[in-house]
């Protein structure tokens, strides 16, 4: 990795440390109420992934750990990898007060190998807005498949492209209709953003405001795990997101949002096993 983007992760590193007590002030996350981990999970989220009691699960890029948390309560040695201080001293906090046993690791997802002493896992798990963040999709996907076991599953549910390519609000003088404003596929480079909120409620973020961002086309993921010397075992495309991105989302009967019309993929979910 070139030094600049070794900067540009830095950047982002104090970034999400900033972001964290925002977070967990937010309605968005809200930590300070009865924990329910699952409904950051579509159903088929848990369809293609199986039984995890008894297994042990990775969780790349787990934030504030509340997806963790919902695969330790299936029963499963729960493992989750950040690379914010903040987020991981606030992740242990979170599930000890839900009760449940989850290791949280500090550590850049590229150094995930020797951070946690060449253990493997039978599922790594990641994404929703994980992706955007790394620069190097080849480097990310040789390490997911030195952390896994042989017949282990990684299993990716990630926002979709299209999705970052939308954007989220109109310009000056624009309608409210949703235009293509943003790359669909990567390669040009990172998106510099300078802003003080996140996607979350909450206060204003103090500090390390700069953030980069890479957009990674479905090609790009899939052709790097295929060359990581993984299998890709399911792909899927959904209409749903967990939160309402746009106001004129309407709710689902899963509970999620959906954009009235049309319909387009706003999340993938991709199964692949070494």
């Amino acid at each position: 990795m070139t030094d600049a983007y070794e900067r540009m992760m830095q950047a982002n590193q104090a970034n999400w440390d900033a972001r964290t007590p925002v977070h967990l002030a937010s309605r968005f996350y809200g930590v300070d109420e009865e924990p329910d981990p699952s409904r950051w999970f579509a159903p088929w989220e848990w369809d293609d992934l199986g039984e995890l009691a008894g297994r042990d699960v990775l969780h790349l890029q787990c934030h504030l750990g509340t997806e963790t948390i919902a695969f330790a309560q299936r029963g499963a040695r729960a493992v989750g990898l950040d690379f914010s201080a903040a987020s991981v001293e606030a992740a242990t906090g979170i599930a000890a007060r839900a009760g449940v046993d989850v290791t949280y690791v500090r550590a850049n997802v590229y150094d995930a190998v020797e951070a946690l002493g060449g253990r493997r896992f039978d599922v790594v798990y990641t994404g929703k807005g994980a992706l955007c963040y790394l620069p190097d999709l080849d480097r990310w996907a040789g390490t997911v498949a030195e952390l896994l076991r042989p017949g282990g599953h990684v299993y990716l549910a990630e926002f979709h492209p299209l999705l970052n390519a939308l954007g989220p609000k109109p310009a000056p003088g624009e309608g409210p209709e949703l235009l293509l404003r943003h790359d669909y596929l990567g390669g040009s480079g990172p998106v510099h953003r300078d802003a003080t909120h996140t996607y979350t409620d909450g206060p204003a973020v103090e500090g390390a405001t700069d953030s980069y961002e890479w957009m990674h086309g479905l090609d790009e993921v899939i052709n790097a795990l295929v060359g990581a010397g993984l299998s890709i075992r399911r792909l899927r495309e959904s209409a749903e997101l967990p939160w309402p991105r746009w106001p004129h989302m309407t709710r689902t009967a899963s509970g999620w949002w959906q954009l009235p019309e049309p319909r387009i993929p706003l999340l993938y979910g991709l199964l692949a096993c070494r």
